[in-house]
């Protein structure tokens, strides 16, 4: 089953939720819904409000790619740890954790950020998992 989609938005703090609701309603899954969240708010933060942005989700159930392409390739987004007191900067560490791997492409005149995760629940970043139920 392919699982494409393609939305064209401009980076608005009520583009965020939208996003979100756009992908569970499309492909069900919430660890693809929070990594698209995370791109959105980025561009938002460190872009500004307005930013034209294209979120692609691209490929099929088991392994799906969330891309968010904008148009400044010189702004890359960069995992830092945030301090324990910190009230922002665990976006990127929280994509990082969710997502099997995740880059940046820079284009001509754009870069896009991407994220790829493994969407089967009988896999996870690390190999196949059994569910063990006591009985």
């Amino acid at each position: 089953m392919s699982s494409d989609l393609t939305l064209r938005l401009i980076a608005t703090p009520g583009a965020v939720p939208l996003a979100r609701h756009a992908v569970r309603e499309h492909l069900g899954s919430h660890e693809l819904e929070l990594c698209v969240s995370e791109l959105l708010t980025n561009a938002l933060t460190h872009l500004g409000n307005g930013t034209p942005v294209t979120l692609r989700v691209i490929g099929r159930a088991a392994r799906t790619r969330g891309e968010l392409t904008d148009a400044h390739p010189h702004a890359w987004p960069v995992l830092r740890q945030a301090a324990d007191d910190a009230e922002s900067g665990r976006g990127l560490a929280l994509l990082d954790a969710l997502a099997l791997q995740w880059s940046v492409i820079q284009g001509p005149g754009s870069k896009t950020v991407w994220c790829e995760l493994e969407l089967d629940p009988g896999h996870s970043r690390h190999g196949r998992v059994a569910l063990i139920t006591g009985g």
